[in-house]
């Protein structure tokens, strides 16, 4: 029973995110076709953003694999889900039971302060939750220690990191409905914050005009297409064609695979917009019952993802900054003596996008490049100086990747660190 609620209930974001859904609908005592049809759509919107990441994150990992070999780089990739997997065999207890208690923190704290939101990235959680339990367990603590410290952690993250994003996301969005719960806040934060120095926001990626010989640029699906099928192509080249053809694309000629494979990295961020669409259009209603009755004001946190459709140009202009940071910093790293970060293609994406969409709110174009550049290097330091806290726990060769689990992840190791 206990693995059924952790592992298949609140381990499965979908069904967390619907769970929510209905408890607000029942809340507002909606009509039983009206909660059944909520609750499904919610699920199915979240459904359709995680097929829409697999399908991206497919492409992302051939393109990743083309680089590797075409360059001959050797480093750590950073994952997160390669490390939880790992750790769970050490921590798995702990880790359910701090992102259990976690988020009934969380509705505590929110119900109580004024901070109201809601945490409801499920995965990001237990990933969290995972790293709490094993950067605690090097102080010492027993494992009740443990989860009651990491709970209060955790459950305090979950509010006050949405809190920290929120004036932002409201320039995005042009409302307070909905917040950002992802643990790449920090990141966020940094690249609104340099790009409002830096950017001028009256000229927004969005307004780029486009000639009439080129309207096919206008949209924006087709625009990331050719720009991906260009880094394909230039990668393809210096591979060649024997290593995509024989260990790649089952025979097919390697040019034709690797147009492939970027229209099929644009379709798979067309997938994803149109499950936060459907999943915008639910979840906002449906947690009204919550706002109402349990936590007042409540504001749902949602997978960074969300801010994706406000501004598809600054979504490719972020990927191209934060991935071009990445690269750089594989030749600064050693430089100061950490271990080379090889850019992983799916941080890069994810947290570099929102980075743009975050730097072209309050800095426009050039504040969405700077932003998104400045937030790949903090994806690429902060896991090089985490490796060491996680390395004494038998972890080598892995590292998380966004920038909330390196700040985190590093402060603690430092306190633990000062007082033994």
């Amino acid at each position: 029973m206990f693995d059924l609620i952790m592992k298949d209930i609140l381990g499965t974001p979908a069904i967390l995110v619907g769970l929510f859904a209905l408890c607000g609908l029942l809340l507002q005592k909606k009509a039983i076709t009206d909660v059944v049809s909520g609750t499904l759509k919610t699920i199915m919107g979240f459904i359709i953003l995680g097929a829409g990441a697999t399908v991206l994150v497919g492409s992302l990992d051939i393109f990743g694999n083309m680089f590797e070999k075409a360059f001959n780089i050797q480093g750590v990739i950073p994952n997160n889900e390669a490390i939880v997997a790992m750790a769970q065999n050490a921590f798995g207890a702990e880790t359910a039971m701090i992102m259990l208690i976690g988020m009934l923190v969380n509705i505590v704290v929110a119900r109580y302060t004024k901070f109201k939101y809601i945490f409801l990235t499920g995965h990001h959680t237990m990933f969290m939750a995972c790293l709490l339990a094993a950067v605690l367990s090097t102080s010492g603590m027993n494992s009740v220690l443990i989860v009651i410290v990491g709970s209060l952690i955790l459950g305090t993250l979950m509010v006050l990191l949405p809190a920290m994003l929120q004036p932002t996301v409201r320039e995005i969005t042009g409302s307070d409905d909905i917040a950002v719960g992802h643990f790449g806040s920090f990141g966020y934060f940094a690249a609104a914050k340099v790009a409002k120095w830096t950017g001028d926001k009256s000229k927004s990626t969005e307004d780029v005009k486009v000639p009439k010989s080129l309207g096919f640029l206008r949209d924006s699906s087709v625009a990331l297409a050719l720009t991906m099928a260009i880094m394909f192509f230039v990668v393809a080249m210096v591979v060649g064609p024997t290593y995509i053809e024989e260990n790649l694309s089952d025979g097919a000629n390697f040019l034709v695979f690797s147009l492939l494979q970027a229209i099929t990295f644009a379709a798979g961020v067309f997938i994803i917009l149109a499950g936060v669409r459907m999943l915008i259009a639910e979840i906002v209603p449906a947690f009204k019952g919550i706002a109402d009755k349990v936590v007042p004001n409540a504001k749902p946190a949602l997978d960074v993802p969300i801010v994706f459709p406000f501004a598809p140009n600054a979504v490719i202009i972020g990927f191209l900054a934060s991935f071009a940071a990445g690269l750089l910093s594989m030749f600064l790293l050693p430089l100061v003596g950490l271990a080379v970060i090889v850019p992983g293609l799916v941080p890069h994406f994810f947290c570099g996008a929102a980075s743009g969409v975050f730097g072209n709110a309050v800095g426009g174009r050039r504040g969405a490049i700077i932003g998104a550049f400045v937030q790949g290097l903090l994806i690429s330091f902060l896991p090089a100086m985490l490796m060491p806290v996680l390395g004494s726990l038998g972890f080598e060769g892995t590292t998380f990747g966004d920038a909330d689990f390196g700040v985190v992840g590093i402060l603690i190791g430092f306190i633990i660190s000062f007082f033994n």
